[in-house]
């Protein structure tokens, strides 16, 4: 919210030493963020008042051109601004002739002996005035905010003798839309526009936290400092508001829950061409608003003021009582943004007898608009239901100030302090008549009263405060406060908050307001000592060695979102049962679509890989470690215990049987090179059998060993995919991915990638250490002729139980497919490693071993030896 300075200090009593930059530093402290300090006026030179004696338009020009004869003073006071004076010698000796019918300089003397207007010829593009109306000028030699200096130059065929200026271009308003007007009898021409304007301000931008509406006003934010800087406080609700006499129009709330308050008051004799008073103006254009009208304008003031939005209907245009209730399936609204909205049975809409002519708290309906003729007026207050408003303005992406306000929640009590301050201001500017009956539907219920042990932010704190803080901070912000003792002693506050406090419903919301106002620099920091005995699990500890393995190896960690969209498992090849699929939907998701939690880490990677080769980095190798959601069959929704109390076993039970199953994955992903080329020689691509290496290396960080086996799962190739197992069971896939999965991720060929279930390895403390013997080894070879389909992990394991405690080691160091060997076959080459703990093994003992190793491949898979 924008406020000025100047409006706010009007309801403290603040002495001369407090600046705007006393204000920023105790709203920061408040709590309350300052988005930024604009300093107003900030201009140099001469700045008048000019009134537009005459319009020429230029029609020669693709673009609308005014070509404007501007009255700025008497010829004997125009020299008497503020600044440089403007001399007639500075003009071109040719000024004349090339600006045409340009009257400036010429005879001061008319008919009578009077003397003539000074005044300057002046191009202008804007076209919202007219003759006779006054406006802001900046001569040649002032400075606009943004350095921009106005110099007299020659354009469209004239000479410019200055600048027409708007609301933007003076720095008290963001309105470029059009010039700035003067209301009638503000100014006289040649008048110091730097006085007349009052330009002398600063305005602060402020976000207030969400739970405090309140604050979007300037009654909220001028009471925040009344209690930051211990000042007195004017409250401007604070109003003589007379008791009805009637009704001002006749009403029915069909919809309490959604409208708990609706009240109205009625306005006549409007003078429909009232201009809006020009501190009324200045106040809104420094707030961000456009001014358009008396009656609009007025509301809008009171809004920023108290906080309370207002509407205003022309009451000409009503037909029948006034209906509040909730929108009916296919009614449809055209609002005053001129769009035609589909109305949802949610919408609550104030409806008369030709349908809905307002959307309630968000906006108005273009049929009940108060146009430049509306001069019976019907004001509406009302306290709407927060969060009908908010479903409201999202549905309708309508973000309104007055929504803005009504979904944070509003004063309800305020409704006929709002209502009676706006009408008083159109009748003191507009001479309207305030008519004595008022409509009021609903009452404002008190807020509960809030118990807390009076030392009880003493005690979240950690600090003693001095007697008598807590309960003069909570009587400070608006709270009913009453003192008594408990009957084991303590001593207690009962609290009843404000009508403008629906925030405050526990005690640690009274605390935080003690705490709060009495300074959060005033808490110590100190930090907590750490308990002794506690540490890092050992799930943690292998986590942090698995991480660091792999970053050693060359991979770098990526972060990605865990959030996924339905189609990337189409762009996987997944088929339709497939468990990956059945993924948990977020409810309020980031992206619109990626509202699900992934079943896997490989989308996140791949969709870095993806980016970083866009980018033009081609050898990429990334590594996450991260949860996953694996929702099982007939995942339940978790059960709503409530806040009153502990929930029961019962429900404790029910909630963690609804969480679903969160295990660690670690995944990696390589792309292009796994060596580069250079001087020393050519590159190496990453393979199949760096993802599989990469498991190894994960297990190896792990304390475990795995078993590596073909298999076929998507998005792996069928053809180059390894199964990796895990005391028997299967913990995840390594291998190159699939070429229509590379294609539909646009991804390199022969991207591999290795997913593994952290959390399904065993966990073990101590890696089993080997044993070690002094003995020497015999180190012999072996060719083995099997089946082509046969696995070699398969055969080294028949090789291992075949050779017995003899065999340490078993390592295939070649495979060979041809003729030689036989169609459908193929030949693997092991290196085998013998030794015994106890004695050097002689030559009969080592070929033994290595006959019972072939016999045992020999028996289970066929296998003969390669001569």
């Amino acid at each position: 919210m924008r406020v000025p300075v100047s409006w706010l200090t009007e309801h403290l009593e603040l002495g001369d030493d407090v600046t705007a930059d006393t204000l920023v530093e105790a709203f920061v402290n408040l709590g309350v963020e300052v988005e930024s300090v604009e300093r107003v006026g900030e201009v140099a030179g001469p700045l008048v008042v000019g009134r537009v004696a005459e319009i020429e338009e230029l029609t020669e020009f693709k673009k609308p051109i005014r070509y404007c004869r501007v009255e700025i003073g008497e010829p004997d006071s125009a020299d008497d601004t503020d600044g440089e004076a403007y001399d007639e010698a500075t003009r071109p000796a040719d000024a004349d002739d090339e600006a045409g019918d340009n009257e400036a300089g010429d005879d001061d003397e008319v008919a009578g002996g009077l003397p003539k207007p000074r005044t300057n010829g002046i191009v202008c593009g804007a076209r919202n005035f007219a003759e006779g109306d006054l406006v802001v000028v900046a001569l040649p030699g002032a400075t606009l905010p943004g350095d921009f200096t106005i110099a007299e130059r020659k354009t469209y065929g004239r000479i410019s003798q200055g600048m027409i200026c708007s609301a933007k271009e003076l720095g008290i308003g963001d309105d470029h839309s059009g010039i700035l007007v003067l209301p009638p009898g503000t100014a006289s021409p040649g008048d110091d526009a730097r006085e007349i304007l009052d330009l002398d301000d600063t305005v602060l931008e402020l976000t207030p936290t969400p739970d405090r509406g309140y604050a979007l006003s300037v009654r909220g934010l001028a009471r925040e400092l009344s209690c930051a800087l211990d000042v007195p406080f004017g409250d401007p609700a604070r109003l003589d508001v007379p008791e009805p006499e009637g009704e001002a129009w006749p009403v029915r709330v069909e919809d309490p829950e959604g409208c708990p308050r609706f009240v109205l008051r009625r306005v006549t004799g409007l003078d429909a061409g009232a201009p809006t008073p020009w501190w009324i103006r200045r106040r809104l254009l420094l707030a961000g608003m456009r001014p358009i009208s008396l009656a609009v304008d007025v509301t809008n003031y009171v809004m920023l003021e108290l906080g309370h939005p207002l509407h205003a209907f022309d009451t000409g245009s009503l037909k029948g009582d006034l209906v509040v209730r909730r929108a009916e399936e296919g009614e449809k609204l055209t609002t005053l943004d001129d769009a035609e909205r589909a109305l949802d049975p949610d919408d609550v809409v104030i409806a008369d007898d030709t349908g809905v002519i307002s959307l309630a708290g968000t906006m108005g309906g273009a049929t009940t608009e108060i146009g430049t003729e509306s001069t019976d007026v019907l004001l509406e207050a009302a306290h709407w239901d927060p969060a009908a408003i908010s479903r409201t303005a999202r549905r309708h992406r309508l973000f309104s100030e007055a929504a803005k306000r009504f979904e944070r929640f509003t004063d309800p009590q305020l409704c006929e302090a709002a209502l009676e301050r706006a009408a008083k201001l159109l009748r003191r500017h507009g001479d309207g008549s305030i008519q004595p009956g008022r409509t009021v539907v609903g009452e404002a219920e008190p807020a509960p009263a809030v118990t807390m042990p009076i030392n009880l932010p003493d005690r979240v704190a950690g600090v003693r405060y001095e007697r008598g803080v807590t309960v003069g901070r909570l009587t400070q912000i608006g709270c009913k406060v009453a003192v008594d003792t408990a009957d084991d002693g303590t001593t207690l506050v009962h609290a009843v908050p404000p009508s403008w406090r629906s925030d405050l419903i526990q005690p640690a919301d009274l605390v935080e307001e003690v705490l709060r106002l009495e300074g959060y620099d005033s808490i110590p920091s100190e930090l907590p000592p750490a308990p002794a005995g506690r540490g890092l699990t050992e799930a943690q500890r292998r986590e942090r060695a698995v991480s660091r393995a792999l970053a050693e190896a060359g991979y770098v960690e990526a972060l990605p979102f865990p959030f996924v969209s339905a189609s990337v498992w189409d762009d996987f090849a997944l088929p339709a049962d497939d468990v990956r699929r059945r993924t948990v939907e977020v409810q309020n998701p980031l992206e619109s679509d990626k509202n699900r939690l992934t079943t896997t880490l490989l989308p996140g990677l791949l969709d870095a890989v993806q980016r970083n080769i866009s980018r033009g980095t081609r050898d990429v190798s990334l590594f996450h470690i991260g949860q996953v959601v694996l929702a099982g069959d007939g995942q339940v929704a978790a059960p709503d215990p409530g806040v009153e109390g502990r929930p029961a076993d019962d429900e404790l039970a029910a909630l963690e049987a609804a969480v679903p199953d969160q295990p660690r994955h670690v995944a990696v992903v390589l792309a292009g090179q796994r060596l580069r080329d250079g001087w020393w020689g050519k590159g190496e691509t990453a393979g199949w059998a760096d993802a599989i290496q990469a498991a190894r290396l994960v297990a190896a960080a792990a304390k475990t060993e795995l078993e590596v086996e073909a298999a076929d799962a998507l998005p792996w190739h069928p053809g180059r995919c390894a199964r990796l197992i895990a005391d028997g069971e299967t913990v995840g896939y390594a291998g190159e991915l699939h070429p229509k999965v590379l294609e539909a991720l646009e991804l390199p060929k022969r991207t591999v990638a290795m997913e593994l279930n952290l959390d399904g390895l065993p966990l073990r403390e101590v890696r089993p250490a080997p044993s070690i013997s002094a003995f020497p080894p015999v180190l012999l070879d072996v060719a083995l002729v099997v089946d082509a389909d046969v696995p070699s992990a398969q055969v080294a394991a028949a090789l291992r139980d075949g050779g017995g405690e003899l065999l340490e080691d078993v390592a295939l160091f070649d495979l060979y497919t041809g003729e030689q060997v036989g169609e459908g076959k193929r030949s693997l080459a092991y290196k085998l490693r013998f030794r015994a703990e106890d004695r050097t093994l002689t030559a009969e003992e080592a070929n033994g071993a290595r006959d019972a190793a072939v016999a045992a491949v020999t028996e289970r898979f066929g296998a003969t030896l390669r001569s």
